[in-house]
């Protein structure tokens, strides 16, 4: 994965005006960025962020935020599928819609892969990996070692089976050569109480909403999953920089449309969204909702999210789950 801080900077910087070939009479109603899951999330705090600008940069046109929440974001995706594919029903979704869902689901109607089309990357949200107080380990070194102590007797939670949380910490027993098991819930936020009070020993999460548990010393964070350091815990190194080469997770915010929406509405949705995430305020109450401005093109998405399905297809092979 190839994409850093640093570059995600540039691609919100680069060449904001709508490619030519957008139609002047798109959109001629209001655009809906379908959400496939409940009001308050992470992934509905950034589609409400982005909404305004994204009106701005469509000359006023209205944008709408609705969420269509349910069956970890088919149901959002479904209705997606159900609207004119005419650029005026977009979906914002997340890795697991985009990537993860490809080798999980069951119905060829709802891979990501052949259903989808991709706008532009929104934000990327970097994932930090923390114990529970209660794990003799300080380091990722260490908490290998204590795993291989005891293979399998570890615990880890996540938001349910599939899910990046899930999906995450398999890829680091894959890499590390330990075992751990699996514990789901209904919502990663669950997870905490249990990790808190010793009955859950770890969990690959995002930084947003881990941070104040690390800050408070309720958990410990072993490691930064990302290419570099984060500002939200600059004290807590990368699995990279222990040794871990090349190991990095992340979740995403990404607007797709259904396959066969035209190319100059895509053109233009694409346009509109690199304006609304290159603006200054935007892009800092993105940063304060624990994501990190992108505003790709639509071939800079396509490149990026190739690179995740060859990461995370194998992952999900060697998981055994599959979902109806």
């Amino acid at each position: 994965m190839n994409i850093t801080r640093r570059a995600l900077g540039s691609l919100a910087a680069a060449g904001l005006a709508a490619p030519a070939l957008a139609q002047p009479d798109f959109p001629s109603q209001s655009v809906r960025i379908i959400v496939p899951f409940a009001p308050g999330g992470a992934t509905d705090v950034v589609g409400r962020i982005l909404a305004p600008g994204m009106q701005e940069a469509l000359g006023g046109r209205t944008v709408l935020v609705e969420n269509r929440g349910g069956a970890a974001g088919i149901i959002g995706a479904e209705a997606l599928l159900a609207a004119p594919r005419d650029g005026h029903a977009v979906a914002l979704f997340t890795i697991t819609n985009a990537v993860l869902n490809a080798g999980l689901m069951r119905d060829p109607r709802l891979d990501p892969r052949t259903a989808f089309t991709p706008v532009s990357l929104v934000a990327t949200l970097p994932m930090v990996l923390t114990v529970g107080k209660h794990v003799r380990a300080n380091t990722l070194q260490e908490f290998v070692g204590v795993m291989k102590e005891a293979p399998g007797r570890l615990t880890y939670g996540s938001a349910g089976a599939g899910s990046i949380n899930h999906l995450g910490a398999h890829l680091f027993n894959l890499r590390s050569g330990t075992q751990a098991l699996h514990v789901p819930y209904r919502g990663a936020g669950l997870v905490y109480a249990d990790l808190i009070g010793g009955n859950v020993d770890w969990l690959v999460e995002g930084i947003a909403s881990q941070a104040p548990h690390v800050r408070s010393g309720n958990v410990r964070a072993l490691a930064v999953l990302a290419r570099e350091r984060n500002p939200a815990l600059p004290e807590v190194p990368t699995a990279i920089e222990q040794g871990f080469s090349d190991f990095e997770i992340m979740n995403i915010m990404a607007v797709f449309a259904a396959s066969g929406t035209p190319a100059p509405a895509i053109a233009r949705l694409e346009g509109a969204i690199r304006t609304a995430v290159a603006k200054p305020d935007l892009a800092r109450r993105l940063r304060e909702a624990g994501a990190e401005p992108a505003g790709s093109t639509t071939a800079e998405l396509q490149r990026f999210w190739d690179q995740q399905l060859a990461l995370w297809l194998p992952v999900v092979a060697a998981s055994g789950v599959r979902l109806d």
